[in-house]
């Protein structure tokens, strides 16, 4: 029998409907490759028990007419979404204990789709990072090794990077992400699959950890565009819970990879060539406009020129954002609790216990520049950038119908380095960080391998709520770019084999 974990989740499901596998069996083997593959620090919570339970009666409801969309396909859920009867920490110590009573909406539709899940994946500490090495319960390894260093560990991306690792590990068939500034395309990038930030509004914030409100929106992760659209069916729609969730029906995603992308033109934006960017990107920038072209796509040369304020406007957002959803952990209600001599002490001592540096420095920019005096000068400031960056990608889409960017400027880098300088550390989201502002859907895709053997990707960025034409155009270029590399972890043999193929001749 093939290697179960090796088949995508359409593959998965052709094989189930058609009765040659089972829910359990599929799951099984995915309980087994978390197991063997725990040191890649992926999990928070393993859920084995619980899984093969939930596969048990997902062959059921089969076996009487009555399956899912995704009906028995084993997932990963980022630990940042609430789950009855399952913990939820945040990655952070001050959940400590927290087990919640209720189901978020994205992972109940999950459920009532069908699928299994697997467990809690790890993640920056309240989504707060872009390498997954803020978290308390340590960082995540990324599977894939560079040529030069093979002993170094990499990090996988962030904050969505136990999500982005156990996909491309073959620990799960897909996962779920958030994304505030980058944190489920960038470690897409990093791990080589794909991932979708969809428009804000479009799946449900109920029952998610909140980082920054305006700015926080889940999305799937998966081996394939095809995958993606087909979790992303499944975890949207309007939720009554959420005041900003979108009114609006639910395309069939998936229905839209036609393969045709004949007459579109493809917005290529001249600010996203800053001094500096990697060569490597450059080209395989340059290979995707060569793919859309050879498809009948027309690129188009635009102007998004507020993009260089992007990262600072996000910097004072996000973090404002930050200070005040954060307030509520203060130890009275539930998660840790550090006793002290008077309510203020405990409040004190509790924070300084429970959050980590990175946690702890967001929350001081984000009340300083909310503070008195400061607000007009930093916060109201930047909500008017933040404005006029939305309307540069409107102008644009005037004329274009999807824009195309590297997702990342640089491949997976080593864990530990550029920790010194939070400020680099930032930097990794400079390509997505605009995207997110606008509220825009985005798409990263593996386009192919660096000369050290690592994963880029390219970014696909639409209009509101026109998710349907990114993955029209990204599964054109999935196509195109023919990407089967695979970290050797998976299979030694097939990933040598498969590194040496297309996709692993670096760009």
């Amino acid at each position: 029998m093939t290697n179960l974990t090796h088949l995508t989740i359409t593959e998965a499901r052709r094989r189930l409907a058609k009765g040659e596998i089972t829910a359990v069996e599929l799951t099984r083997a995915h309980t087994e490759a978390m197991a063997a593959k725990r040191g890649l620090n992926a999990f928070i919570t393993e859920t084995p028990d619980l899984a093969l339970e939930q596969a048990a009666l997902s062959d059921a409801r089969r076996a009487k007419g009555e399956a899912g969309s995704l009906e028995g396909i084993p997932l990963g859920i980022k630990d940042l979404f609430c789950t009855e009867g399952v913990r939820t920490t945040a990655a952070s110590r001050i959940l400590d204990g927290f087990t919640p009573p209720y189901e978020s909406t994205v992972t109940a539709n999950l459920k009532r789709a069908g699928a299994v899940s697997l467990g809690k994946l790890n993640l920056d500490e309240f989504a707060m990072g872009s390498a997954n090495i803020t978290s308390h319960f340590g960082p995540v390894e990324n599977p894939w090794k560079s040529k030069s260093d093979p002993a170094k560990k990499l990090v996988p991306g962030g904050s969505s990077g136990g999500s982005a690792a156990a996909v491309a590990a073959r620990i799960a068939m897909g996962a779920t992400g958030t994304d505030t500034g980058g944190s489920i395309r960038q470690p897409a990038s990093f791990c080589g699959i794909v991932g979708i930030k969809p428009t804000y509004g479009r799946c449900s914030r109920w029952g998610i950890v909140a980082f920054a409100s305006s700015l926080d929106q889940a999305g799937p992760m998966a081996r394939t565009v095809e995958d993606c659209a087909l979790l992303l069916g499944a975890m949207a729609g309007h939720d009554p819970l959420d005041s900003t969730s979108a009114p609006l029906p639910v395309p069939d995603f998936a229905a839209a990879l036609t393969g045709d992308i004949r007459g579109l033109k493809v917005g290529i934006p001249k600010e996203y060539r800053p001094d500096g960017l990697s060569d490597e990107v450059a080209r395989i920038w340059d290979l995707g406009i060569e793919w859309l072209k050879d498809a009948g796509a027309t690129p188009v040369e635009i102007s998004l020129p507020y993009t260089k304020y992007a990262l600072p406007t996000y910097y004072i957002v996000a973090p404002a954002e930050c200070s005040s959803n954060l307030a509520r952990y203060d130890g009275v209600r539930y998660g840790l609790r550090v006793e002290g001599k008077t309510l203020d002490e405990m409040y004190k001592k509790t924070r300084a216990a429970g959050f980590g540096a990175e946690v702890r420095r967001r929350i001081l920019i984000g009340t300083y520049v909310l503070s008195a005096g400061y607000y007009d000068a930093y916060y109201a400031k930047a909500q008017k950038v933040r404005r006029l960056i939305a309307d540069d990608f409107n102008n644009a889409f005037k004329s274009v119908d999807v824009i195309l960017t590297p997702t990342a400027p640089s491949a997976a880098f080593g864990i530990g380095d550029n920790t010194d300088d939070p400020v680099t550390m930032w930097l990794n989201d400079v390509f997505t960080i605009p995207t997110s502002l606008a509220g825009l859907p985005g798409l990263s895709l593996p386009a192919g391998l660096s000369a050290d053997g690592l994963p880029l990707g390219l970014q696909l960025i639409g209009r509101p709520f026109d998710e349907e034409t990114v993955f029209r155009v990204a599964g054109v270029m999935e196509k195109a770019a023919a990407f089967t590399a695979a970290p050797a972890c998976v299979a030694p043999t097939q990933a040598r084999r498969e590194s040496a193929g297309e996709a692993g001749e670096g760009v």
